[in-house]
């Protein structure tokens, strides 16, 4: 199979930070939009968005399931072309339901991309962990463009205005895409290409629910933090820094430096075993996660970019699992079944954000995350060992 053409994989790459920028434009822009509505309180708004965190889990499914047996093209299509026009639909509704609504619709389209698009980027690589670290921090560049994009749109044009840009640019990228994306001679179903490591049938559905497990819990940190991390901000730093679009300016800067984190381990995926480097990262997550409990001023920005990094520097591990366990041949199905159980769960965690720190106080909220990585890291100790494939003897 040839190599995707350069301008290709950029777009993938692209997708990616769209993706990851939809679904935290609300988060960001929530408190604009909730006094709008006619609420008192932001953390009670915050619920009416978990229809597209669910969806974004369990729209994975048949999304993967698609993308296998029709072909990856077409759902990046459908991707790009879905998601534009949904979040135009957002900046059209008038109240907490019909938001609701039209952002479950782009939780739905925004499904699409981690199956589907992460296995097209990767068919042909001979550097899979450099290039998944690669796409991660170009998906981690979209999280900081919601942080800084989004806090500049509201306040020059709007909260509407925050999903109108992004959507129009959706599918403009869509169109260059159709253009230069060749087109798939065979669905990936059919192909013959098998995974890096050969694991037997018990070890392999071992390692498949390891990698379920620790993106559960990984994802109830990227979701808690990503979408709590900019009224936490407003309170531990206020008095400090009390401009929405300076504040958007620095998590959006924790957020570009977090991802870099993402380039180094993407690297050392590609020489080191994968249980031993995700099991130091999330061990090194503990204390930070800790410290951020209780900081104040500009501690807490230091501890919280600490602990971003850290988080942001664990989201590659799972695509590398399967990268390195499954048959390209099924890999967006395994994706899709994957994140529909992960992302299905850890998007509780948007529910749960705006009550919980309502009730407890991002303190709380920060130590129940410190105990969320010790959990993972005794997911991880579980995987199994990456045994030296045997060499054959020379007759």
């Amino acid at each position: 199979m040839s190599p995707l053409p350069r301008p290709v994989s950029l777009l993938l790459n692209v997708a990616h930070a769209l993706d990851h920028l939809f679904l935290l434009v609300f988060a960001t822009a929530v408190a604009t939009i909730a006094a709008e509505f006619g609420f008192a309180r932001w953390e009670d708004l915050m619920p009416y968005s978990v229809g597209a965190f669910a969806m974004f889990g369990l729209g994975s499914l048949p999304a993967g399931r698609l993308g296998d047996l029709w072909g990856r093209r077409q759902m990046m299509l459908v991707f790009f072309f879905g998601m534009g026009a949904s979040a135009i639909l957002v900046a059209l509704t008038s109240g907490p339901w019909t938001i609701a609504i039209a952002l479950t619709l782009l939780g739905t389209f925004a499904a699409i991309y981690h199956p589907v698009g992460i296995p097209m980027l990767v068919q042909s690589a001979a550097r899979p962990g450099a290039v998944i670290g690669v796409n991660g921090l170009a998906g981690n560049l979209g999280v900081a463009g919601a942080a800084i994009v989004t806090g500049f749109l509201v306040k020059q044009f709007g909260w509407r205005m925050a999903f109108v840009v992004p959507g129009l640019v959706s599918i403009a990228t869509g169109l260059v895409f159709a253009r230069l994306a060749p087109k798939e001679t065979e669905p990936p179903s059919q192909r013959t290409k098998k995974a890096a490591v050969s694991l037997s049938s018990s070890l392999l559905a071992r390692a498949f629910t390891v990698m379920t497990a620790a993106s559960v819990t990984a994802g109830l940190l990227f979701n808690l933090t990503t979408n709590g991390n900019t009224q936490f901000l407003a309170e531990r730093m206020q008095g400090r820094v009390d401009d929405p679009a300076v504040l958007g300016a620095l998590l959006a800067a924790v957020y570009a430096l977090a991802s870099l984190a993402q380039i180094v381990v993407g690297r050392l995926i590609d020489r080191m075993p994968l249980k031993r480097l995700y099991l130091a990262i999330a061990l090194s997550q503990v204390p930070l996660l800790a410290l951020a409990a209780v900081a104040q001023g500009w501690w807490v920005y230091v501890t919280l970019s600490g602990a971003m990094m850290l988080i942001f520097g664990a989201i590659p591990f799972t695509d590398a699992m399967i990268v390195r366990y499954v048959d390209d041949r099924m890999r967006s199905r395994v994706a899709g079944m994957r994140l529909a159980v992960s992302i299905g769960i850890s998007s509780l965690a948007v529910w749960l954000l705006g009550p919980l720190v309502k009730a407890a106080g991002f303190d709380s909220l920060f130590a129940i995350m410190a105990c969320v990585s010790l959990v993972t890291a005794a997911i991880v100790a579980w995987l199994p060992s990456e045994s030296p494939q045997p060499r054959p003897v020379a007759a």
